[in-house]
């Protein structure tokens, strides 16, 4: 299934009703919650203005810090991290998601141990909330003060190191969704992987923090989703673009054109993946389809594709089939690169 939520990131000028009431405008029943702007409301009244509304809640954002780069000691970080979890589990949100901190002056080893023994002193816990801790890596050029974890390898290596399901990850396709390792990696993400973020830029990523609307940059976000999807990923999809482009676009427009996105996603996963993988489902043991996105050396953008005569399908996963230009295009990145 294709899980959709919006981020309260995308939307810092709403308060909760507002948001609310222009989700369910224009057709999102999920929201990622920001815990500084939780704050202004209250959790337990933001509790119940979401279950009043029917509005799940994907993840909460966000606990962590453990390595005392933000100026607070471990016992502090511990402390807020718990609290985050008994909020995470008051608001029915089942991911709370996980910054270890930056170095801070320790050695990568020594950061990585302290991560460790949070998440250690967190399990149980999260364990009795029902909450999922999902620790999130960061780019180096993005934000090198909130996770010493820049790549998802090594986020991947500490989640599959526990082996609890109450212990998993964040990705950001934002940071990393042009990164070569990532493919290889699918398989492994998909399964460790509790929230993805989706957001597009161009050029790479940096402190400023400009998080383009789906089809505003780049990315090959449509093909990630399909194969994540593919290889079994059952968690949410939290759009979160933010920056000047979202505020010059509103808040209105950046829904209404996310919801497409979300949309022409979804036909392109129930038109082509689920067929392509009932269909494997029932071929001769040991065949295996070939897999020409998966072994693809680069992944050319949508203008790319578009002057060779294809469309971005390209380097679709498994059972996205090339089809011409000019054809009906059920991917999202040509029907709004045009307007960024």
């Amino acid at each position: 299934m294709f899980h959709v939520a919006l981020s309260q990131l995308t939307m810092p000028r709403w308060e909760l009703p507002e948001e609310i009431a222009r989700l369910a405008a224009h057709g999102f029943d999920s929201l990622s919650l920001w815990r500084v702007k939780l704050s202004d409301i209250g959790q337990h009244a933001a509790a119940s203005l979401l279950t009043e509304a029917g509005i799940r809640v994907s993840s909460l954002q966000w606990a962590g810090g453990f390595t005392g780069g933000d100026g607070r000691t471990f016992a502090e970080s511990i402390d807020d991290a718990q609290e985050a979890i008994e909020a995470a589990q008051s608001l029915g949100a089942a991911v709370l998601v996980i910054h270890s901190g930056g170095r801070g002056g320790h050695t990568r080893a020594h950061a990585r141990r302290l991560l460790v023994q949070a998440l250690e002193k967190l399990l149980p816990l999260a364990h009795r909330a029902g909450v999922t801790l999902a620790i999130k890596p960061m780019h180096a050029a993005a934000a090198p003060d909130c996770s010493f974890l820049t790549r998802p390898v090594e986020a991947l290596d500490i989640v599959e190191g526990f082996d609890d399901p109450a212990v998993r990850m964040a990705l950001d396709l934002w940071q990393f969704g042009d990164d070569p390792e990532l493919v290889r990696l699918l398989p492994r993400l998909a399964a460790a992987t509790v929230a993805v973020q989706v957001a597009d830029r161009v050029g790479a990523p940096s402190t400023e923090l400009e998080r383009l609307p789906a089809g505003y940059g780049s990315l090959p976000l449509e093909s990630l989703v399909a194969a994540l999807l593919e290889q079994g990923y059952q968690g949410h999809f939290e759009f979160d673009p933010v920056g000047d482009t979202v505020a010059g676009l509103g808040y209105e427009r950046v829904l209404a054109e996310t919801r497409r996105v979300a949309n022409l996603w979804t036909d392109l996963w129930a038109e082509q993946l689920v067929p392509h993988m009932a269909q494997q489902a029932t071929a001769t043991a040991g065949w295996r389809h070939p897999d020409p996105w998966m072994t693809a050396p680069t992944i050319q953008t949508t203008h790319e594709a578009e002057s060779v005569g294809m469309t971005r399908d390209e380097h679709a996963p498994a059972g996205l089939q090339l089809r011409p230009a000019g054809s009906r295009r059920s991917h999202a990145s040509s029907q709004t690169a045009s307007r960024g």
